[in-house]
């Protein structure tokens, strides 16, 4: 048995979905954990391109259990339009499963979602105005609406007396359109009569794969540093998207999991707004994001494009207890003569260096990067078959990184493609890159 929890280390969009589909070849269950369809995730294999928004990517693999795990938020015409667009694939989504205490995304959480982002004005947070934060709100205020509520009529009827006249109050101050306890209702049904056979008590099912010692990959959607607790607050997401947050959104105790892998980016990018101390606005920047092809899966937005921080990567190596680092679009700087890593900050105000990562987010748009610089490698890398075949610069940029972080660095992406991977130490007895 080896349970593998896969974060996103930075501010997300690292490449997650390909590292998962590689692990997922020797993982029983794949269990995402939170997040909703604000998320995005992009695998390559061969000649076809799956793009998933709240189906685990491990659904590529047949036999392969899939589980929406209690911490997602689910809009379900998003969720039954990935579902149709597997099965026209040919994709087998029999081994799909969905928490009964998973949180459903309404209308009005979107609309919700979309009224408070404009009356935030010039400090809007740059969601995706998925009602995804609205969802969670009702969550914590435990006013939500479960999938176990799909099944229960009563019950959901009960829920929305409750919480649909509170939104109605609000929609209308706003001069949104209100919704009839019919139009719900009606919605609700309709993906009932979807969704149904999906919904299970999944941590039951964690809890019997554990006692049949079965490999269990966890998925995070976005990244650590959109994390609600301890990410660059407030603009973050509305959940936790660190190693943590897999127990808490799967149902499954810490001392069960064995190894936890960071994705990194070969540099980095976000989206949407909050402060980016190595972000690049010049040549160097443009060059990132046209490379880098640095545009929303689910969104379409263009990524804000910087350096490498490993201030960022120290903190979220030790907030999330990582074992090992995948690092991804490392071909993106095979025409790059120079690469920089920020190794600290300083505070501009009165030339303060911070060499670890402050928590009072406030601060941070004071703050200059400090850099050092190391050698491009200028030599195509996509086609490298196993990592003595990387250029010496590249292999010097990979060790200096390990050397700062302090986590050594098990698999190198360098393209789309599955079989475009060179794997030093899987974490899950992996077959499917190169090097295995």
């Amino acid at each position: 048995m080896t349970n593998v929890i896969v974060v996103g280390a930075q501010w997300g969009d690292e490449g997650k979905a390909k590292i998962i589909d590689l692990l997922s070849e020797n993982a029983d269950l794949v269990v995402r954990y939170q997040g909703g369809c604000n998320a995005g995730h992009t695998v390559v294999t061969g000649d076809q391109t799956y793009k998933f928004h709240l189906i685990p990517s491990g659904i590529l693999y047949k036999g392969t259990t899939c589980i929406i795990g209690c911490g997602t938020v689910i809009n379900p015409e998003v969720l039954h339009r990935e579902i149709e667009e597997l099965k026209e694939k040919g994709i087998d989504t029999s081994g799909l499963y969905i928490s009964t205490s998973a949180h459903i995304t309404l209308p009005y959480h979107i609309d919700i979602d979309e009224l408070n982002e404009t009356a935030l004005g010039d400090k809007k947070i740059g969601t995706t105005k998925r009602g995804i934060g609205p969802t969670y709100v009702d969550k914590y205020d435990r006013v939500g609406i479960r999938a176990e509520d799909l099944l229960d009529e009563t019950a959901l009827k009960e829920k929305i007396d409750l919480v649909l006249p509170k939104k109605n109050k609000l929609l209308e101050s706003y001069g949104y359109k209100t919704y009839e306890k019919k139009e719900i209702l009606e919605f609700c049904k309709k993906y009932s009569e979807i969704l149904s056979p999906y919904i299970k008590d999944t941590v039951e099912m964690l809890r019997q794969a554990v006692l049949e010692k079965k490999n269990i990959l966890f998925e995070g959607a976005q990244g650590t540093m959109l994390d609600i607790d301890h990410g660059t607050y407030p603009y973050v997401t509305s959940s936790s998207p660190i190693a943590g947050g897999a127990c808490l959104g799967s149902g499954i105790g810490p001392t069960f999991v064995d190894k936890v892998v960071g994705v990194f980016k070969a540099y980095v990018t976000r989206v949407g707004e909050g402060p980016f101390a190595t972000e690049l606005g010049d040549i160097d920047g443009e060059k990132l994001q046209q490379i880098g092809a640095e545009v929303g899966t689910t969104t379409g937005r263009k990524r804000r494009c910087g350096w490498f921080d490993a201030i960022i990567a120290k903190h979220s190596a030790l907030l999330n207890g990582l074992t090992d680092i995948a690092l991804t679009k490392l071909d993106v700087f095979d025409s790059f003569e120079e690469i920089k890593i920020c190794v600290g900050y300083e505070d501009r105000r009165d030339g303060r260096i911070y060499e670890y990562y402050p928590s009072n987010t406030s601060l941070h748009k004071y703050f200059d990067p400090i850099y050092e610089t190391l050698d491009g490698w200028m030599e195509e890398t996509s086609e490298i078959k196993n990592y003595d075949g990387l250029p010496i610069n590249a292999q010097k940029y990979i060790k200096r990184l390990e050397e700062i972080i302090g986590v050594p660095i098990s698999i190198i992406s360098i393209g789309a493609n599955r079989e475009q991977t060179i794997i030093l130490n899987n974490p899950l007895r992996c077959k499917a890159g190169i090097n295995a």
